[in-house]
This record gives structure tokens, C-alpha cells and sequence, in this order.
């Protein structure tokens, strides 16, 4: 599922704290404050000896006083005198003594014959400065809580005072311009919204038949399916107001705020009617209630609550439509789909060919591709991606492109991208030996050739041995069309494909290695699949001994009784190995049969590191021809 180039909504800057000038006030306060605590008040004087200052009295050089306590400063008449200790003259004209410990007695009588003025002041009490100290730390505190609580308005817009205000952001009739038309794929999913299209559109012609629209709207599918797409699709076919929120944006630290912001959504939406409300990870706050060892979330539980009696409890809900979006619905509460809430489901999967290809087309628009590049092909070679695989296969290509200083993009730059995506980036700084890299070719080329031995298998699409981060080797195998049922012959014939790998390495080296490790996993959890689920045993042809769905939450299945007995697991146990076993002798008599054909491909493998599917067939049909 994807969308035409949208055009962006307008989104909220950040308030920058720094360009408020009001937010500078507090830190330039405790500036300045700290500034004059720390410069001296005397810091203009010159220290004198109180020698030095009797010789000026004396020489009638001191023009006034000011006594405080013990400390006198003065003023000089006149510079250029000599100092008394001696020295260059005296360049000061203020100056700062004190008087001796046992005092002067003819200090003052001295002062008055030398027409001294003098001035007293008071000694300075220390409770100022203890007080300064003291409240120091409180302002600092004050300023710091006075700038996060402004941070806090600017996320949150309020302060603490409006934690549970509703946090949904609200898209007005101009804002929401997607169509159901920019939306492709999902035409199922389409087609049940344009009810409630129509219902927002026009309520009351719904009302006169005597339906009713349902007031809950879960839209349920893998991630990047297109969900949230849908839901704007249907707010801007409507043309009503669309509140958008996510399941975590309800949960905080405090207890109650996720149930009060949830009757404040409500409210607003109803004010503002017809509208709607989507709610984008809705098991962020709709898990089952009392699952678990551990107990419930009481914060969740509430919300959840609240959600519940708002969609359908005592006051009716009208002309407010809620929609909501999880790629988890196995996990929600069961009170969440009863009929009266959210008793509409709609299966969002993921796109099939023709969905894909549609997909691809819109998200093409603002690339340049090569006149190689083949839409049709790549949908065939992308089964399993979402909307979402696909727009960012399409962008690696691009910075592929990019980074080669192409003009256009090629299918190579695709072919390269989806090889990215699939099986991670290319390890370069990995140097294998010739042994190693002889060993991955044959293996690789094992599994190449029993898949296009097979009858059921998937053609094979391409061969690599360059490794990647996630493994040394792989090969990839396309089917030609969509499959949604399996027949136990493509069953069977994929595990023998899984076995090719380990087939080759014991047939040729007569050894084992850790590189099948990944289809030993993969093979056994499909053939325990095929016993445990599907039938596909001579043993359990008419029951599923053991496949059950599994348990979300841990605990749950501590309660509950086994259903098979110890007797009954040791058989499907061997059951699972008869499959692996067949499997492998499978795999490995068609190795045996083609043991020219394996070498060849391996060597050609060796020397270019990645063949094309074409190129097995080819190697394979040569072969048969020269047999024959």
C-alpha cells in the first residue's frame, strides 16, 4: 500500500529557549549577583602601612577620613611624596589601613590639628552577606525549576497544571488532502471505509434505513501496510476534522492521566462533529487486562477503562467515528472488538503482485529509472514487502544511483538494493580462503540445483556467494504467482531445497559446516509445522497433536493443562525426522545424479561470485542435452 507525494502538514517548531528574552533574565541576575559578591568594595584603594598613614598626618598630607571600626580609608591631599619606608614616590591618591590591635590614643588629637575631616560609618553587619550566601542556592533552584517548567509548556503546552489535557493534534478540512484515489491496493479495506464516508457525509440518510455506523474501526496488519494511510484517506474523503494520536501518547507517570485525556479527546471530537479519532498503536493501551504473572498496569487499565465507557457506556457516542491501527490484535483486550466498539475489523495484509506493482508506479514518480527497469518484474521478485519495503527499496536504489554518479536508475542499482534489504550490507573487509570460498560455491550451488531439479520448488532468481551480513552465501528463489494455499509436494520439495546446502558439502567434501546451521533451523520448523498443524504425516493425517496458536504473555500457558501426552510428542518427534530425513536423501540423490552439473556450477560460481537463475537453467538444460 502506498501514496502519491503528499504534501507535508505543517508541524510545530520547536521553541527554542534560547531566543526568548525573557528566558535570559533569571541566568543574567545570578551573573551579575555572583559578579559583585566576588569584586572587593575597596578595590579602587591602595593598602598602606599605618605608618605610612601617621607620616601623611603628620606631614599634612591627608585631606579626610572615614573610620569604620578598625579600618580607616582616606583621602591624600596631594601625590609625588616620598613614602616613609622608603621607595619611588607615592602614585596613589585613596588608600585603605587599619588600625593596631591595641590602638592609638593620640590618633584623633593628631587628625583635629591637622584640620583632618573625618567621617564615621557603622560596622558593617555580616547578616547581608549571610543572607546573599544563604539564598543563593534557593534562587538557583528557583531559576532551574523556572526553565524546565517552561520547557514543559513548550512539549507539552500548559505546564504541569494541564498533564491531562488532550494531546491529539487536530487536522482541520484543509489539512487532510489524501484520497482514497492517492491510496493504492487494500481495495477490501477501501471499500468497507466508504461507508463511513458516506455516514460522515451524510448521517442522516443512513439514519432514515435504520442503520447505524459502527462506532469503532480497528484496521489490523503487518507493519507498513498502509494504516495510517487509510485512516487519513477516509478523514480527507469525509472532510471532517481528524484527531490523530498514538496509544502511547495517553500513558504518564501520574495515575488518572491516561483516563482523563481520553474523556478530553472525546470531548473536543464531539465538539467539533462529525469527526474522527485515530488512534495509531491502540496495544499500547488496549492489551488484555490480568494477563501475565505479574498483574495488570493500573495506568493502562484505566485508560483502557475510560476508552471502553466512552465508545459505548451510559452517555451515547454520535457523529464521532474512531478508528484505530495495530499490527498486534492478538494481544488486545476482548472487550475491545464486542459488538457496539470497535466491532468492525478490517484486514490490512500485505499488497499481493498486482497491489505491489500499482505501489511501485506511485513511488516511481519523482525517480528517474533506466529504460531497463521492469515494475512488473520487480513486483514478481518482492514477495512479502509491505508499502513500506517497497518505498525504501526504491531509495536505496536511488542512493545507489547516487553514490555511482548515474544519472538515471538502473536495474542493477534495484537488483542491488533488494539484496541490501533482503540480506543486509555487503561485508568487504572479509577475505575468505580459496578453501572457504570452494566450500560456500558448492554449497550454495547445492541448494541452486536441487531447487531446479524439483517439479514444486520456486524458480531460482539469482545465486551469490559475496558475503553479507547475514550470511556467506544465499540463494533466492521467486515464485512465478501469489500462492495462499501450499500443497504438501511444494512443502516437501522446499525442505529438500533446504537440505541442498549440507547434501553438497558432504557429497563433495565428505564433511559438515557451520554454514547450514540456518536451514537445519528453517527445516525443522517447517517440517514440525507440517506435523504439528497441517497433517502432512503418515502418522497425524487427521489431528494437529500440539498446534495450538502460542501464548502472548508469559505465564498464561503455566495455567493450563498439556494437551498431548509424552507418548504422543516422542511420535511426532520421530515423525519430524522421517521428514528431514526424506528430505535429504531427496536432495542428496539428485546431487549424485548431477555431480557434473553441481561442479560446473560451482566453478562458475567460484569465479564470478553470483549467477543469475537464467544461468542455472542454462548449465542445467546443456547437461541434460549432452547426457542424452
Amino acid at each position: 500500500m502506498s501514496n502519491k507525494q503528499q504534501n507535508p502538514q505543517p508541524q510545530q517548531q520547536p521553541a527554542n529557549r534560547f531566543q526568548n528574552p525573557r528566558s535570559w533574565i533569571v541566568p543574567i541576575l545570578l551573573l551579575l549577583l555572583f559578579i559583585w559578591m566576588l569584586v572587593p568594595a575597596n578595590w579602587n584603594r591602595t593598602q598602606i602601612s599605618y605608618t605610612d598613614f601617621r607620616a601623611h598626618v603628620e606631614a599634612d598630607n591627608v585631606a579626610r577620613v572615614t573610620v569604620q571600626g578598625d579600618q580607616i580609608n582616606g583621602v591624600l591631599k596631594s601625590q609625588g611624596t616620598k613614602s616613609v619606608e622608603g621607595g619611588d614616590d607615592i602614585q596613589y591618591t585613596e588608600f585603605e589601613t587599619f588600625l593596631p590591635s591595641f590602638g592609638d590614643d593620640e590618633l584623633m588629637e593628631l587628625l583635629e590639628s591637622k584640620n583632618v575631616v573625618i567621617n564615621t560609618e557603622p560596622t558593617q553587619s555580616p547578616w547581608l552577606w549571610y543572607g546573599i550566601i544563604s539564598f543563593l542556592p534557593l534562587l538557583i533552584i528557583l531559576g532551574l525549576v523556572y526553565a524546565q517548567t517552561r520547557r514543559f509548556q513548550g512539549q507539552g503546552g500548559g505546564g504541569i497544571f494541564s498533564v491531562g489535557k488532550n494531546q491529539a493534534r487536530m487536522y482541520d478540512r484543509s489539512e487532510v488532502e489524501t484520497t482514497f484515489d492517492e491510496v493504492a491496493g487494500a481495495e477490501a479495506g477501501k471499500q468497507e471505509l466508504k461507508e463511513v464516508v458516506s455516514f460522515l457525509k451524510d448521517p442522516e440518510r443512513i439514519r432514515e434505513m435504520g442503520g447505524e455506523i459502527p462506532k469503532g474501526i480497528l484496521l489490523a496488519g503487518p507493519p507498513g501496510t498502509g494504516k495510517t494511510l487509510l485512516a487519513r484517506a477516509v478523514a480527507g474523503e469525509a472532510e471532517v476534522p481528524f484527531f490523530s494520536i498514538t496509544g502511547s501518547d495517553f500513558l504518564e507517570m501520574f495515575v488518572g492521566v491516561g483516563a482523563k485525556r481520553v474523556r478530553n479527546l472525546f470531548q473536543d471530537a464531539k465538539k467539533e462533529a462529525p469527526s474522527i479519532i485515530f488512534i495509531d498503536e491502540m496495544d499500547a493501551i488496549a492489551r488484555r487486562r490480568g494477563a501475565g504473572l505479574g498483574g495488570g498496569h493500573d495506568e493502562r487499565e484505566q485508560t483502557l477503562n475510560q476508552l471502553l465507557s466512552e465508545l459505548d457506556g451510559f452517555e451515547p457516542n454520535e457523529n464521532v467515528v474512531v478508528m484505530t491501527a495495530t499490527n498486534r490484535p492478538d494481544i488486545l483486550d476482548p472487550a475491545i472488538s464486542r459488538p457496539g466498539r470497535f466491532d468492525r475489523k478490517i484486514s490490512v495484509d500485505l499488497p499481493t503482485t498486482a497491489d505491489r506493482e500499482q505501489i511501485l508506479e506511485i513511488y516511481v514518480r519523482n525517480k528517474k529509472l533506466g529504460k531497463d527497469v521492469d515494475l512488473k518484474a520487480l513486483a514478481r521478485g518482492t514477495p512479502g514487502f509491505s508499502g513500506a519495503d517497497l518505498r525504501n527499496l526504491l531509495n536505496e536504489a536511488a542512493l545507489l544511483a547516487a553514490r555511482q554518479d548515474r544519472d538515471v536508475v538502473h536495474w542493477e542499482d534495484i537488483e542491488e538494493a533488494r539484496d541490501k534489504v533482503m540480506m543486509g550490507l555487503q561485508r568487504h573487509g572479509l577475505t575468505m580462503t580459496e578453501s572457504e570460498k570452494r566450500m560456500v560455491a558448492y554449497h550454495e550451488s547445492g541448494h541452486a540445483l536441487v531447487g531446479a531439479l524439483l517439479p514444486y520448488s520456486d524458480p531460482v532468481h539469482k545465486v551469490s556467494i559475496i558475503p553479507r551480513s547475514q550470511s556467506m552465501g544465499a540463494t533466492q528463489q521467486f515464485p512465478e504467482q501469489e500462492q495462499y494455499i501450499y500443497r504438501k509436494e511444494y512443502m516437501l520439495d522446499r525442505l529438500a531445497v533446504m537440505m541442498g546446502g549440507r547434501c553438497a558439502e558432504t557429497l563433495v567434501f565428505e564433511t559438515s559446516t557451520s554454514g547450514a546451521a540456518n536451514d537445519l533451523q528453517n527445516a525443522t520448523l517447517m517440517a514440525r509445522s507440517m506435523v504439528q498443524e497441517w497433517g502432512m504425516s503418515e502418522r497425524f493425517k487427521y489431528m494437529a497433536p500440539g498446534g495450538q496458536s502460542k501464548e502472548v504473555f508469559i505465564g498464561e500457558q503455566l495455567g493450563k493443562s498439556r494437551e498431548i501426552s509424552e507418548r504422543t510428542a516422542q511420535e511426532v518427534d520421530e515423525e519430524v525426522e522421517e521428514l528431514l530425513r526424506q528430505a535429504y536423501e531427496r536432495a542428496m540423490q539428485g546431487l549424485r545424479e548431477r555431480r557434473h552439473t553441481l561442479d560446473r556450477m560451482a566453478a562458475l560460481l567460484e569465479e564470478r561470485e553470483e549467477i543469475s537463475g537464467e544461468e542455472v537453467r542454462a548449465i542445467l538444460k546443456e547437461d541434460e542435452n549432452g547426457s542424452a
